[in-house]
């Protein structure tokens, strides 16, 4: 596990917002406690405000002090909003896109508007935080600071965008197009100093949107085989904080025994 070596003040260090945050037992919960409690103002951000008040509820109880706002991602001016609200609690250092969810269908039952929701939770979702989020960024990075990493843009991927499977196929059109937004991106603003990267997710995830529906798979994988939300938030740590003469732009993660 990577500490902070960071000088302690918050406006120096700079804010970090999370996009699509659910469960307090969620990915995003994770990221939000693995920054908080290295002192960064938080802000997490989703659709859902009773359960979005619960979470934050639960990591002020964890010692983790976060603002939570509620709007859609797939919404530019609820994006916007949710950039201004991290900007301030100090300046942006880290935004991180981890909404949009997974609905399996036969695809000849596939309607075109499931289609297109997919496309929008992810995709567009992922368009509207890196246009409001990446003026914030470059203008942190401009400033006289004493860090050797960059600011930060990260996006949540899973392997659907590296192999369409069957009944799938709005999950990986959707995934598929936010890969390849995140590789435009890094090529574009990586010689301006935001670091893009984008996160495979290979594996099912041991929260409570995968236990809550298959409580069975905890067993049935074994040990550590499901994704620990804390150990894939450790590694948005390490993104963060990579030198950047030796940046990642792409990193997958997937437990030890699954097969790939």
């Amino acid at each position: 596990m990577i500490s902070s070596s960071e000088p302690g003040d918050a406006a120096i260090r700079g804010s970090i917002l999370i996009a699509g945050v659910g469960s307090a037992q969620g990915l995003g919960a994770a990221i939000a406690r693995r920054f908080g409690r290295e002192g960064y103002p938080v802000v997490i951000a989703g659709r859902n405000a009773e359960k979005l008040e619960a979470t934050r509820s639960r990591l002020d109880a964890d010692g983790i002090t976060v603002r939570a706002t509620s709007g859609d991602v797939a919404n530019q001016e609820d994006v916007k909003r949710f950039v201004a609200a991290a900007a301030e609690q100090a300046p942006l250092a880290v935004a991180v896109h981890n909404a949009g969810s997974n609905r399996p269908a036969p695809f000849l039952e596939l309607l075109q508007e499931e289609f297109e929701a997919h496309w929008r939770e992810h995709a567009l979702g992922a368009y509207h935080l890196a246009r409001a989020a990446l003026p914030a960024l470059l203008a942190r990075q401009n400033r006289d600071q004493p860090f050797s990493h960059g600011p930060s843009l990260i996006f949540t991927g899973a392997s659907g965008s590296l192999r369409g499977k069957a009944n799938y196929a709005p999950f990986s059109a959707a995934k598929g197009a936010l890969r390849n937004l995140s590789q435009s991106l890094a090529r574009e603003f990586g010689p301006w100093g935001v670091h893009v990267a984008h996160v495979v997710i290979d594996g099912g995830i041991a929260g409570e949107r995968l236990l809550s529906k298959r409580p069975q798979l905890r067993d049935s994988r074994g040990p550590d085989g499901l994704l620990n939300i804390d150990a894939i938030a450790d590694a948005y740590w390490t993104l963060h904080h990579q030198h950047r003469s030796a940046w990642t732009q792409e990193l997958d993660l997937r437990p030890w025994s699954e097969s790939f």
